[in-house]
């Protein structure tokens, strides 16, 4: 049940970041929530294969706490793609200058 309040709190704010910037706002949506399960799945992977390396056999049987590094990993890749789709369509947005206050200047 957290996770699915989790899930639509992540799409909720990558909608309004894509209705702010005028793109797909269900694709945003639909990536942000793909990006969290990409973050704790590759950690996941990660950690997987140097328990096996260091220890083997020692990763059965305690899916528990695995499943609560998915959490930060998962959050922590999912600020990182929100911050940088923000900065990235702050940049790409065309400058409107307040033509009204140029009038008598010259150039």
């Amino acid at each position: 049940m957290l996770g699915l309040i989790l899930l639509y709190f992540i799409g909720k704010k990558f909608y309004e970041l894509a209705d702010e910037f005028e793109k797909s706002k269900w694709g945003f949506a639909i990536l942000g929530i793909a990006s969290y399960y990409i973050g704790g799945l590759s950690i996941l992977f990660v950690l997987g294969m140097l328990f096996e390396i260091f220890s083997p056999g020692s990763i059965s049987g305690n899916e528990n706490s695995y499943s609560l590094l998915v959490i930060p990993f998962g959050l922590l890749t999912v600020y990182i793609l929100y911050m940088y789709l923000e900065k990235k369509w702050k940049k790409e947005m065309p400058k409107i200058d307040n033509l009204i206050d140029k009038i008598g200047e010259e150039d």
